[in-house]
């Protein structure tokens, strides 16, 4: 392989050694990784962070995955299959529970859908197939990103980050988004209720990649009132949500075993 070739594949190098690391890395680490000399590094490096496909953690002197090379990865990794395995399972999950259910992914700072099967008598959801929505509102996008490290979470969310609203409710500043992140991580679902439609509440579940990491995540919407918005908040317990929960725990282990994992 000659020179020219070689230096062309340098930046392959650098998102196949990053798609590789838990946790970002500093650059001297990158440069060891590829076997390439220093300054072009940080000079592909600084061409990579332009276009979005890395992110650099100045705090941490550290690089990461950027959204660009996350949106690739999951374009044609993740909504393929799931789009192929998806809709038999969303059909039975939908059967089961009488509720709307639906499949989506990250996009960046949106939760991106891909499919949704609207249950009988229930009417349409906003989340139709392709709709894209603030993913610190969503209960799928909040439960992809339980997934991430604080430091990946930091890159995409800054403490600069303005958190829109839809209904009025909603995380408002990033202390308040980081809490609720930690609570999806020990509670292991996530949920909303009147974030993105006024009397809606969505429970969701992760599905993950062979690896084990979350990639995508599968998600009931139903109506509630008072009763039910006090459940949902965890002052209360009541059936439906452990309907749900147990339907959404079957329905998302079995889209992740579709996807090779193997608990």
């Amino acid at each position: 392989m000659n020179d020219t070739t070689d230096s062309s594949l340098r930046p392959l190098r650098i998102l196949s050694y990053l798609a590789t690391q838990a946790n970002p890395v500093p650059a001297a680490q990158i440069t060891r990784a590829i076997g390439s000399p220093r300054s072009s590094t940080f000079r592909l490096l600084r061409g990579m962070q332009s276009l979005g496909y890395v992110t650099h953690l100045p705090e941490f002197k550290t690089y990461a995955l950027g959204i660009a090379a996350l949106e690739i990865g999951q374009a044609f990794g993740i909504q393929v299959p799931l789009a192929r395995f998806g809709h038999p399972v969303l059909d039975r999950l939908v059967a089961t529970l009488g509720e709307s259910a639906h499949l989506a992914v990250l996009h960046g700072h949106e939760t991106l859908y891909i499919h949704e099967q609207t249950a009988r008598s229930r009417a349409p959801l906003v989340t139709a197939k392709d709709v894209r929505l603030p993913t610190h509102l969503t209960a799928s996008g909040r439960m992809i990103l339980s997934g991430l490290g604080r430091d990946q979470l930091q890159a995409l969310f800054p403490p600069t980050y303005a958190f829109i609203q839809r209904t009025g409710k909603g995380p408002r500043n990033h202390a308040e988004f980081l809490h609720q992140i930690d609570a999806v991580r020990r509670q292991g679902f996530a949920r909303e209720f009147g974030e993105v439609t006024d009397g809606l509440a969505s429970i969701a579940k992760p599905v993950r990649d062979r690896s084990g990491r979350i990639v995508a995540a599968v998600a009931v919407t139903h109506a509630y009132g008072i009763q039910a918005a006090a459940t949902l908040s965890g002052r209360t317990q009541v059936p439906l949500q452990d309907s749900i929960l147990d339907a959404l725990e079957h329905a998302a282990r079995e889209l992740s075993r579709r996807l090779g994992w193997n608990p």
